[in-house]
This record gives C-alpha cells, structure tokens and sequence, in this order.
C-alpha cells in the first residue's frame, strides 16, 4: 500500500474506505477494492456482485454500524 501510495502507481488493492453511496452503503468505512496513488484512495472501484457478495457485504457493513453504535462513534 504505501508503495502505491509513495510510487503513484496507481495500483488497485483492497482497503477500507469511506462509502458515501458506493455498493449502496453511506458513512462507513468498509473494506473494498480501490485505486492507490500519491492522493491516497484515487478511486473506488465498484465490481458487480453476485446476489450472495452483496448480502455478505451488506452484513458485513451492518456489523461494522452496530460496532459504531456500540463504542459511540
């Protein structure tokens, strides 16, 4: 990540990023593919899912808000 980043290179690579409507979720920081250059996260690169994926992200990403809830933030 940090040679992506410090290179520029432009490299697409999973990371935690803040959606704002992406893969239909908004205000949380969720695991997925993205495009690292010298701005940091350039991009997010929405792939199709499969009915299956996006049940397994939409679950994961409740799990993440629930977690938010309960720590306060």
């Amino acid at each position: 990540m940090v040679e992506a980043i410090l290179k520029d290179k432009k490299k697409i690579l999973p990371c935690a990023a803040y959606l704002q409507g992406e893969y239909g979720i908004s205000g949380l920081y969720v695991g997925v593919p993205v495009k690292l250059g010298a701005k940091g996260i350039e991009q997010i690169i929405e792939i199709k899912l499969t009915a299956e994926e996006k049940a397994g992200l939409d679950k994961s990403a409740a799990a993440v808000k629930e977690l938010c809830g309960v720590i306060g933030v």
